[in-house]
């Protein structure tokens, strides 16, 4: 097989996988006409106004905590906010309990900052745990 075949072949993979975990946009009409851009991630797609929140929520985490978790949530759901297992639910797979009935996106980013805060100090420790216990 030639070099030129196994680009070809390596750039479809990656297109694939690309589509395959959410790397599209979607241009939506919110209520009043205008449009607005929401990124779909897995099969969930995140508004710009929580977008926004989110950012908000983790403009205090450093470059390295923000890698790890993200690192987490693409092991724990394929960064879904809504995938499930069990009594586990969203992009960081928290128990049901601590999300206390908002099972929303930004709910979600508040309260898996504050559990990895509480229980390990930060995301990098975080993940280091779940490399040996595939958990955290």
């Amino acid at each position: 097989m030639s070099k030129a075949n196994i680009k070809i072949k390596l750039a479809s993979l990656l297109l694939i996988f690309g589509f395959a975990f959410g790397m599209a946009t979607d241009v939506t009409s919110n209520f009043e006409g205008q449009s607005q851009t929401t990124t779909a991630q897995a099969s969930t797609k995140v508004t710009a106004s929580q977008a926004k929140q989110i950012a908000k929520i983790n403009s205090s985490l450093s470059k390295t905590q923000k890698k790890a978790k993200n690192w987490i949530a693409y092991r724990e759901s394929g960064y879904n906010y809504t995938a499930r297992n069990g009594n586990c639910y969203g992009r960081y797979q928290l128990l049901k309990s601590y999300l206390h009935g908002n099972l929303g996106a930004v709910n979600q980013e508040k309260v898996a900052n504050a559990y990895v805060s509480g229980r390990y100090g930060t995301w990098t420790k975080a993940k280091k745990f779940w490399q040996s216990h595939h958990w955290y």
